[in-house]
């Protein structure tokens, strides 16, 4: 049996966000150049019925999940990462990032197959799967 047959089924150690910050958001949207105001003007989303509040630009959301992985195994372990946005994020919302091991693919290199989600409460709003060579 390989050392990485140890991780199948293994979750990765969840990261949660307590407060998503619309302050990042806005840094995020003039980094980006951004011009779309859901990201950062809180009056004009009022309009859209989300009362004054702001939605997370996707690459924002991603990052919640890379930096899971980077927190298990280390900067270089993400060797591909897809993933697809299912529902919004906004400004002050709990978000938990949280992965499982269901494969290996390459025991000679060390990778594994993570599938990786993005929860608010009982709503996954980011899922998809990630490539990750195993360090540890």
């Amino acid at each position: 049996m390989s050392d990485l047959e140890e991780y199948l089924d293994r979750e990765v150690p969840r990261l949660i966000i307590e407060q998503v910050d619309a302050n990042k958001m806005k840094t995020m949207a003039a980094i980006l150049r951004d011009p779309y105001p859901v990201h950062w003007d809180k009056k004009a989303n009022a309009t859209l019925g989300l009362d004054g509040r702001v939605i997370n630009q996707g690459p924002l959301n991603l990052s919640y999940i890379a930096n899971m992985l980077i927190a298990w195994q280390g900067p270089s372990c993400i060797k591909r990462l897809q993933a697809r946005f299912l529902k919004p994020v906004l400004d002050g919302e709990t978000v938990v990032a949280t992965g499982k091991v269901v494969e290996i693919i390459e025991p000679e290199a060390g990778r594994v197959r993570v599938q990786i989600w993005l929860s608010r409460g009982d709503d996954v709003v980011l899922e998809g799967e990630a490539e990750i060579e195993i360090s540890n």
